[in-house]
């Protein structure tokens, strides 16, 4: 064993030093040696005994902490290899005069990030029905027990191929979208798909319209991945492509809520959408076509998808089983033009390989077997009446000053109040009664914003949302009294 050196000589050196033998960061089944190197570790790294201050004498130490003399040797040995602590012989040991980094610093600031909240109007929850548990339990339980070899290596960066015909098999019947099981990528969610395929298809500071107003959460993605937000208006026909091309004129691709507009909750009419779809021809562009929640269609039948008229040409399809099933399954998934699969596929295995195996037979399984369309009838059933029981509560609540347009699709609605109200109205009101879900003037981006609320209505007890609603519409009345209007030039 290596001499240690004993401090001798007249340096001035603390009578005992003060060390935490029990706490947190001591290993307490460890050997002796190891307790005292994390107890002398924590002492240094937590300022207790300075750079360049002596430590003191094996024997003395051993004496303090009841030690065995060899256990001190063996901890100083290990400061001085990890550079905590430096030896000269004659001298002593010293705290080493720069003291390296150490994740266990005890002044070190917990980080806390808040979670997402689950109570009324937050968006993004969901219900299952408890049959259909049954069956998903039912089905993974099988895929476990008949656990085979391909998930024992990587596998096809668009996913199972088994999955992949499963929502091919949807599509076609519940949206009119014919499409090969080639041409499906499963992806974790829809912001996942949206990263995958531009990287695929675009190049950095390349322009994307975008709906205004329009989903905050496709803004930022395209924001942090170095595209260019372009943002649209949009009016009761949806996306208003004329001011797209005014605007910019020279976007790569446009992102697009269809069926049911995010938030407003308006369709895209027929001449629009062809419009939409001259633009991409002429323009070479492509068009994302986010159907973040078509299965949930109270009245009538839904028009046929941007992609189902554009035969996967130009539109590449975006679903995601977030809300048809649960979120924690992290399964979505994109159809997209032939021509792209062979890129986008190189960038699904550049960026993370493949998709999870283990959960996509299980979601198969439910597809094939009529149970996932047993949910969706169950869910159908369940949030009509929780949208309906919030629409009458906010507008009989608020005395009709709050405007309750009933969607017949979703599982949002969005509750106005009077253009000319300014928006910091509903913005204080919103905090007054702590809740959930979005102010409308948080999803525009250019256009002057319209003051009122984004509420989410599925996944929510309708009790629940029945007493939020009261809250948000009494707390509404409050700071209509104390608030201001917009000034009538300002609405210009």
């Amino acid at each position: 064993m290596r001499k240690i050196p004993t401090n001798s000589g007249p340096s001035p050196r603390k009578a005992e030093l003060p060390l935490d033998l029990s706490g947190p960061h001591i290993t307490a089944s460890a050997a002796s040696q190891h307790r005292l190197y994390q107890a002398l570790c924590h002492a240094i790294v937590g300022g207790l005994v300075k750079p360049g201050e002596p430590l003191p004498p094996s024997r003395m130490l051993a004496r303090q902490t009841g030690f065995r003399r060899n256990a001190v040797t063996t901890a100083y040995e290990r400061l001085i290899a990890d550079g905590f602590a430096e030896a000269t012989v004659g001298s002593g040991t010293f705290v080493a005069s720069r003291i390296p980094a150490r994740a266990a610093d005890a002044r070190q600031r917990k980080i806390e990030i808040a979670p997402p909240q689950h109570t009324p109007f937050a968006l993004g929850c969901t219900h299952i029905d408890e049959r259909a548990l049954q069956n998903f339990r039912a089905f993974a339980g099988r895929r476990l027990r008949t656990f085979g070899p391909e998930h024992l290596h990587y596998g096809d960066p668009r996913g199972t191929r088994e999955l992949r015909a499963a929502i091919a098999d949807h599509l076609i019947a519940a949206r009119g979208l014919r499409c090969d099981p080639d041409q499906i990528m499963l992806a974790s969610g829809t912001l996942h798909a949206l990263r995958i395929v531009l990287s695929a298809i675009l190049k950095p500071g390349d322009q994307i319209w975008c709906e205004d107003p329009g989903y905050p959460a496709a803004r930022r993605a395209f924001e942090h991945c170095g595209y260019r937000p372009a943002p649209v208006p949009v009016d009761a026909s949806g996306l208003q492509v004329a001011k797209g091309r005014a605007t910019a004129p020279t976007a790569r691709a446009a992102y697009v809520t269809p069926s049911h507009q995010f938030p407003l909750g308006v369709q895209m009419s027929m001449p629009r959408r062809l419009e939409l779809l001259d633009w991409a021809r002429e323009a070479d562009a492509f068009i994302f076509e986010d159907d973040y929640d078509s299965e949930f269609r109270y009245d009538g039948a839904p028009l046929l998808s941007l992609a189902g008229i554009d035969h996967l040409r130009r539109v590449i399809y975006m679903g995601t089983f977030s809300k048809t099933l649960f979120p924690g399954l992290r399964i979505g998934y994109c159809a997209l033009p032939e021509r792209l699969v062979g890129p986008v596929t190189a960038a699904r295995a550049a960026l993370d390989r493949f998709p999870g195996t283990l959960l996509e037979g299980a979601v198969a399984d439910m597809l094939n077997s009529g149970a996932f369309a047993a949910n969706l009838r169950k869910a159908r059933k369940r949030y009509r009446e929780a949208r309906d029981a919030l629409a009458a509560t906010l507008t009989d609540a608020s005395d009709g000053r709050l405007t309750v347009p009933v969607p017949s699709q979703g599982l949002h609605l969005v509750a106005r109040l009077d253009p000319a109200t300014d928006p910091a109205v509903a913005a204080q009101a919103k905090a007054a009664a702590s809740v959930e879900g979005w102010l409308l003037a948080e999803t525009y981006s250019r256009a002057r914003p319209l003051p009122g609320f984004v509420l989410g209505f599925s996944g929510h007890p309708i009790p629940h949302l029945v007493r939020a609603a009261q809250g948000l519409a009494k707390e509404t009345l409050v700071a209509l009294r104390t608030g201001r209007k917009v000034p009538k030039a300002a609405r210009l």
